[in-house]
């Protein structure tokens, strides 16, 4: 089985490409959907991968399981197709990751490692959320189950047993830093977010411990706006008042999931006009962007993006290296142990064909026996005549292999069949066991395996 993820991530890619490239929630079903035809192009000889899409304002990143050797170029071309964006103006910032590397990255991310937040617990929920959907649309199998499994379970770990979130910056606390740039006393202002989700949350409770003039949410809910509002000690408008209300603030923290941008360039500069140039401090924490990009170009006016917040979080990650070496230390341990049970896989499908044919062979033989009983014959010889006849089959295949192998092979398989053999002997005295079945054989994985694959 080939594991791949690909995606284009803050290290990769400017927002400006991230957010072409970013999936909505409601988006992702059909999405896995239209990448499972197209990765077997319609071929029954193919089975569909499985696959699971994370995109949040920071990544866009598709996992993926599959039996046909993993494509990179297949799976690049696909992401650009759906998103309507040149392959060639795509690939400079994608990155590939097979198998190990796939599972190593897999656990970084949940544990906080690549986040532009370092140590951020938000990630974790997002790719709950993408577990979720690309299981109810028939994404996941066993294989992305396993990889998601542990990896939530490292992520536990790692937030458990190292300091990887001590003193975390927040991208909500560094917007009330960039603020306080621009203002003097946030105590003056008038602040308003919109939308009502966590971020949201998150700036307005950072926000709301200034203690500002006042702080106001608008929401495409109002219900929702309301009660965020409520919580802080503000009050809510509905969105639709926004480009008639906007030159009344100071500050703007937008983060929505609207596809297209909601606050364009005209009605800032409208707004701008109505304050008599007094500026604005915009945060755009949305991707795609809530704010046309254009509007940072306006004088008076102060955007930033997630990108710029990045910068300022960062300032603050390298006192946390120790604890990013202890996390390595945990997911370098924990990607051996599921790469072996990944190696454990791929011998089931040989163990389960060799059961099916041993047991042919011994009905075939059995059928044999009773015809020779059923006519009167002695169960002596029966026996062994059924003996026999088992032993010579059983033996053909290796004896086989021998006889028409010649050099290193004939070597291998000559140490391999004598160790085989010399364990045959050693077992010889212990007591009999019935032999192992075709079910049992194709649950090698859950008992094979079992320590560390779950939560603890």
């Amino acid at each position: 089985m080939q594991l791949l993820t690909i995606g284009i991530n803050h290290h990769t890619a400017p927002v400006a490409l991230r957010e072409r490239v970013a999936f909505p929630l409601e988006q992702i079903k059909p999405a896995l959907e239209l990448f499972k035809e197209a990765w077997t192009g319609g071929k029954r000889s193919l089975s569909a991968p499985e696959a699971a899409i994370l995109s949040t304002c920071n990544r866009t990143e598709l996992y993926c399981a599959t039996d046909a050797q993993a494509s990179r170029d297949s799976a690049v071309e696909w992401l650009s197709h759906y998103h309507g964006i040149r392959a060639e103006e795509l690939a400079p910032h994608v990155y590939t990751l097979p198998q190990s590397e796939a599972v190593r990255h897999a656990f970084r991310v949940a544990s906080g490692l690549d986040s532009m937040v370092l140590g951020e617990t938000q990630i974790v929920g997002q790719m709950k959320t993408a577990v979720r959907t690309a299981t109810e649309a028939g994404a996941l199998g066993t294989y992305l189950n396993q990889l998601f499994q542990r990896t939530f379970a490292v992520a536990k770990e790692v937030r458990s047993t190292t300091e990887i979130g001590a003193q975390s910056v927040s991208m909500a606390a560094a917007a009330v830093r960039l603020a306080q740039r621009i203002f003097d006393k946030i105590a003056n202002q008038r602040v308003l977010f919109i939308g009502a989700g966590e971020m949201i949350e998150l700036c307005a409770a950072h926000f709301a411990a200034q203690q500002p003039r006042e702080l106001v949410v608008a929401n495409r809910t109002a219900e929702r706006g309301r009660s965020v509002a409520e919580r802080f000690g503000g009050k809510s408008i509905p969105l639709s008042e926004l480009p008639a209300r906007m030159h009344e603030f100071d500050i703007i923290v937008s983060c929505t999931a609207s596809t297209l941008p909601i606050i364009g360039l005209g009605a800032v500069e409208r707004a701008v006009k109505a304050r008599r140039h007094r500026p604005i401090f915009m945060v755009d924490l949305a991707v795609p962007r809530d704010i046309e990009a254009e509007v940072g170009q306006l004088e008076d006016v102060f955007l930033y993006t997630v990108d710029d917040l990045g910068t300022i979080v960062r300032e603050g990650n390298a006192s946390r290296q120790a604890a990013v070496a202890q996390a390595e230390t945990i997911i370098e341990s924990r990607v051996a142990n599921f790469m072996q049970w990944l190696d454990s896989r791929s011998i089931v499908p040989v163990i389960r064909h060799m059961h099916t044919q041993a047991d042919a062979l011994r009905r075939a033989e059995l059928d044999r026996a009773r015809k020779m009983l059923a006519r009167g014959e002695d169960p002596s010889v029966v026996l062994e005549a059924l003996s026999q006849a088992l032993t010579n089959k059983l033996i053909h295949g290796p004896t086989h292999a021998l006889n028409t192998s010649s050099g290193e092979s004939r070597d291998s398989l000559i140490e391999l069949m004598s160790g085989f053999y010399r364990h045959g002997q050693l077992a010889k005295g212990s007591d009999a066991r019935e032999p192992q079945t075709t079910a049992q054989a194709s649950n090698l994985d859950e008992s094979s395996n079992a320590s560390g694959s779950s939560d603890r």
